[in-house]
């Protein structure tokens, strides 16, 4: 008999948002259970060394960090989303690694004080999607026909440029036309899309509002320019 899974997360992490995929795309059966961040329960901080959000509880055993835990689904479950040839696993892999990099970008993005720096992050953003841009085939997903381990993690990356959409700021896939495409098709996943709650959009349009960057002064201003 299988162990009962739990999800532990938070409403808004990208990373979460990684391992609900992978769980959902497994038909895996698993519970969610969201905390705040911004106060940590005790038993979350017993359970999560490093103090952040995913982490799978299998039974009585808990494993966190998104990257393990996705692995740890991959070998346990099927359908496999990772390539069974090792160099094509490796490169999977390393261009997953880029996922994250980009997620860092985006964190900096949002959190910019000024536009120079809003300005600086937009570059840094727009040469990493290039680069994946260049990699991508025929599509729908990265791996072609067969949705992998990498459209797991690129889906949440592309759910923030939905809400920097929303506020005209759409040039970071400028010219990229795989990638727009690649986007597209993610967008209409079951697993991603069932991936957040439904009010995320809203939460995030809070979140980014609330960070008194660059960024959430633009969302200020158009706000005040549409009433």
């Amino acid at each position: 008999m299988s162990q009962p899974l739990t999800l532990v997360s938070h409403l808004l992490c990208p990373y979460v948002q990684r391992a609900a995929i992978v769980l959902l795309e497994k038909g895996i059966s698993f519970q969610r259970k969201n905390i705040d961040l911004a106060n940590k329960p005790e038993w979350f901080l017993a359970i999560s060394p490093l103090g952040k959000v995913p982490v799978l509880q299998v039974g009585e055993v808990s494993i966190f960090e998104s990257a393990v835990i996705c692995e740890y689904l991959d070998e346990t479950h099927t359908p496999l989303l990772h390539p069974s040839e090792p160099l094509l696993r490796a490169q999977h892999r390393a261009w997953m690694e880029l996922g994250s990099a980009i997620l860092t970008d985006i964190a900096g993005f949002y959190s910019a004080k000024d536009e120079a720096i809003l300005q600086q992050k937009t570059i840094q953003l727009q040469q990493k999607f290039s680069q994946i841009n260049a990699a991508l085939g025929e599509g729908p997903y990265f791996a072609g026909q067969n949705f992998s381990m990498i459209d797991a993690v690129f889906a949440p990356i592309f759910r923030y440029l939905d809400a920097f959409d929303a506020i005209g700021y759409t040039d970071l896939l400028a010219g990229l036309l795989p990638i727009q495409t690649w986007r597209q098709a993610l967008a209409l996943r079951p697993s991603v899309q069932q991936a957040v709650v439904a009010e995320y959009p809203q939460l995030l349009s809070t979140f980014l509002k609330n960070r008194h960057s660059a960024l959430s002064l633009r969302i200020n201003d158009r706000a005040l320019s549409t009433d």
